[in-house]
């Protein structure tokens, strides 16, 4: 099984910039590892500076990721009529940045697969004027209407964009996660009203039709795809739906209580549909809570444990290939930004560590200590260094978010006992700003302050304000 690191990109949602995920590792038979880790991310879109994706890259390497699975989103150099869709609040990548992606995980062993999404999380595409009419539903802005020619059009473009830009690549994620509201569009009501028709049809219609246009085009790639939307279909549904032989279901479950017996069940169904080779998803950051800043280490490792029961209790049928860890930046492409890369370090070392040991013991966590240089494999109880964060990039970014986060939720400052603790936090404020803007553009810092900091900084800053002219004018 291989393990995948997902990485997500975006300028704006879901990848540190835009996209969903950060990029995810992979790790391949039987662990699979990858924001939004392979590796998943979608955050890769939140645009990490230009030395810091080697450095990275060689990181995820030496901590057993064998893969990237790439959510660019918005921050991919879309051209042509398709140009609209880069990023605005922060330059979206040059091709030059993403071939050095690329050249960078080759060096390191690890294959890239780019992750498109084809059908749902399409807010970055649909959110644009020129794009409205393409939604399934005027209201959502996620979800495709696979009626309009000219949506197929713009979803079969960007795939050729994207893999074009990836010269040899040889697997290709089209996404098709949370599909919402599907059937709810007139386009979807008028052709459900006739007899036999169902939206399970029309959502396997639309996949079918992309990965057999990818297949047409690229007989060599592999097509993944997301599972959810497939999960409450019959066999006897799937095997007749056309896509046994296109594509390979990626099953997500980010869950530390996952169900093993239910997982286990729809992994034999797709098994027994004709899909037979298989992926799983776990998780290192991104889904704990849309707005969370500090990772909590043991949570995610409790998802891949449930997933090592999951990958044990399979039988011979399923051929998982490999498990995606996925590291999201964002739930959505309009959602807030959450943890970024470096404060979930310590955990996608330890959710591969024990992917390659089987548990999460003392051997297991002393080599993620060892591998990161760290005192602890929770972020939050790491000791504070001075020394040189090679072995850790963004150790120092880090280090200063937990303890922003530490005086944003403490008691002394949230009812204003102390002017010591306001002062702290406007210099611990300055500090992390700092820290960001080595690995970060200013917008993605300044979106970051503002959604974790200001709500908490300003008002106190507003009563300090107030009470200092008070004392004056006595």
């Amino acid at each position: 099984m291989s393990t995948l690191a997902h990485r997500e990109e975006t300028g704006s949602p879901r990848f540190e910039g835009s996209p969903p995920a950060d990029g995810i590792p992979f790790k391949g038979n039987p662990p699979l590892l990858s924001d939004r880790n392979p590796a998943h991310s979608d955050d890769l879109t939140l645009a990490d500076r230009c030395s810091s994706p080697p450095q990275l890259i060689q990181v995820f390497s030496e901590l057993g990721v064998e893969g990237l699975l790439v959510e660019y989103e918005d921050m991919f150099p879309y051209g042509g009529e398709l140009q609209l869709l880069q990023a605005t609040a922060q330059p979206a990548y040059s091709r030059e940045d993403v071939l050095l992606l690329q050249d960078c995980a080759r060096s390191a062993g690890l294959e890239v697969i780019p992750l498109v999404q084809t059908f749902g999380h399409m807010e970055f595409v649909l959110k644009h004027q020129s794009m409205l009419h393409l939604r399934e539903v005027p209201h959502c802005l996620g979800t495709l209407n696979p009626h309009k020619e000219e949506a197929v059009k713009v979803v079969l473009e960007m795939l050729r964009q994207v893999v074009e830009l990836h010269p040899g690549v040889r697997t290709l994620h089209i996404g098709a996660d949370e599909v919402y509201l599907l059937g709810e569009g007139e386009d979807s009501r008028r052709w459900l009203a006739s007899p036999g028709r169902t939206v399970e049809q029309l959502f396997l219609d639309h996949v079918t039709k992309v990965a057999r246009a990818v297949k047409e085009a690229w007989p060599h790639v592999t097509v993944i795809m997301w599972d959810d939307m497939m999960r409450e279909m019959s066999g006897e549904t799937l095997k007749a739906c056309g896509l046994v032989g296109l594509v390979q279901p990626m099953l997500w479950d980010y869950n530390p209580n996952l169900d093993v017996e239910q997982t286990v069940s729809l992994l034999e169904k797709y098994s027994g549909a004709g899909l037979s080779e298989l992926w799983a998803a776990s998780c290192f950051k991104g889904s704990t809570a849309v707005d969370t800043c500090v990772t909590c280490t043991q949570s995610h490792v409790d998802n891949h444990l449930q997933w090592l029961k999951v990958a044990a209790s399979v039988s011979a049928a399923v051929n998982l290939k490999g498990i995606a860890i996925t590291g999201w930046q964002r739930y959505d492409h309009l959602s807030v930004l959450c943890e970024l890369m470096p404060v979930a370090l310590p955990s996608l070392a330890s959710c591969l560590q024990t992917l390659i040991h089987g548990h999460f013991g003392h051997e297991a966590g002393s080599r993620v200590k060892e591998l990161l240089g760290v005192s602890s494999v929770e972020v939050e109880a790491m000791e504070r260094t001075a020394a040189d964060d090679s072995r850790f990039p963004g150790r120092r970014l880090a280090e200063s978010i937990v303890e922003i986060s530490f005086l944003l939720n403490s008691e002394e400052l949230r009812f204003f006992e102390n002017n010591k603790y306001a002062a702290a936090l406007q210099q611990k404020a300055a500090a992390v700003r700092d820290e960001m803007l080595r690995f970060y553009p200013d917008a993605t810092a300044q979106e970051w302050m503002e959604e974790h900091v200001s709500p908490v900084m300003t008002p106190i800053q507003q009563i300090m304000e107030e009470t200092g002219a008070c004392v004056n004018t006595q």
